[in-house]
């Protein structure tokens, strides 16, 4: 990574940072359950933010990795270079310099755009599992928020770590992609035929409790908004501090599905890492806004585990049919618009006794 790439990433964190100051410190003070009409408001905000990113993506970004001068025969050089390492594919014989950099910024635009997408609708599915572990501990919805926030921090953070282990991984062992590919196929079968089970959590045999029980010492109990408090000079972690390291947990598992179907439409970890963030930080206000409704999406399982094999199919044939990333954002699109229209319109069927 170059020090000009390391500022890209710093800057971007920051601007991150201020986001979710602004959420928590400005708009969110005081612990409360937000309503219908706040939730989309914010979810708004948050898509809106995104399709600013992506045309500021559209318009300047070559600076990700650059900025090239394509006039001089080092900056064309250094150009292929990074061209070759992340993509995306471009045609440099038949074009001038502007016209090459252009196609760039739109190509990385589209990557953006499709991996936001990609990420953003797997995140539905994380809002079944979000909403099951505040149901199987007992959580008060006012305290949703404030688990949901430092879950969305502690996100950001390995989701970094993960990211950029894995395009190593992949621009050392190529045939990481077919791992990954392999792995969503089978994660999207299993999703199909796992969609009718009624998943529980045991809050007693759960691997991160059994682990914090094991090194920490628990107070068992809610105390508020407090993830830890002091007992007879001895600092305890409360409910609320387990919740949020199982919700945390729980979107390591998540990263493991969702990272690899972004690396099937780039390569590039900057593009992949950016999409992620604001996908992730745009989760809460999604969770609060469909939180009571999402039962009634009852084909969503079945369109996103068709997403994933399709994803998964395009990263084990992309040396010999490689699709392209409009063609996927377009098939992705259509997945979704389908499951969601089928649960709408199609009535439910009664029961027989």
């Amino acid at each position: 990574m170059s020090l000009h790439e390391i500022w890209v990433l710093l800057g971007f964190l920051v601007m991150i940072a201020f986001f979710l100051a602004l959420d928590l410190g400005v708009f969110n003070k005081k612990d409360h359950e937000p309503g219908f009409k706040e939730s989309l408001g914010f979810t708004i905000i948050w898509v809106s933010l995104a399709l600013i990113f992506w045309g500021l993506i559209y318009l300047f970004g070559d600076w990700i990795h650059g900025p090239f001068d394509l006039s001089t025969s080092a900056g064309m050089a250094e150009f292929k270079k990074v061209v070759a390492e992340y993509g995306p594919p471009l045609n440099f014989d038949h074009f001038d310099p502007e016209t090459i950099l252009h196609k760039y910024r739109k190509g990385l635009g589209l990557e953006f755009i499709t991996g936001y997408v990609i990420e953003y609708s797997l995140s539905i599915d994380n809002i079944f599992v979000i909403l099951m572990i505040f149901y199987s501990f007992g959580v008060e919805k006012t305290y949703y928020h404030r688990v949901l926030f430092w879950g969305i921090i502690g996100a950001v953070m390995m989701r970094f770590i993960f990211i950029f282990i894995s395009s190593a991984l992949i621009h050392h062992f190529e045939w990481v992609l077919y791992l990954f590919g392999i792995l969503l196929v089978f994660t999207g079968g299993k999703m199909f035929l796992d969609r009718n089970k009624e998943k529980k959590i045991d809050t007693s045999k759960h691997p991160v409790i059994k682990f914090l029980s094991r090194y920490f010492a628990i107070d068992k109990g809610y105390k508020g908004r407090r993830f830890f408090i002091r007992k007879q000079g001895k600092i305890y972690l409360t409910s609320l501090f387990v919740v949020l390291m199982v919700i945390e947990f729980s979107d390591v598992i998540f990263a493991v599905d969702s990272v690899p179907a972004i690396f099937s439409i780039t390569k590039d970890p900057f593009i992949v890492y950016f999409s992620n963030i604001f996908a992730i930080i745009g989760l809460r206000s999604l969770f609060f806004l469909l939180m009571n409704v999402v039962e009634r999406f009852r084909y969503l399982k079945i369109g996103l585990s068709v997403l994933l094999v399709f994803i998964g199919i395009k990263m084990l044939i992309h040396d010999y049919i490689p699709i392209p990333t409009i063609y996927s954002l377009l098939i992705i699109l259509s997945i979704l618009l389908i499951s969601i229209f089928a649960s709408l319109l199609i009535p439910v069927k009664e029961k027989t006794e």
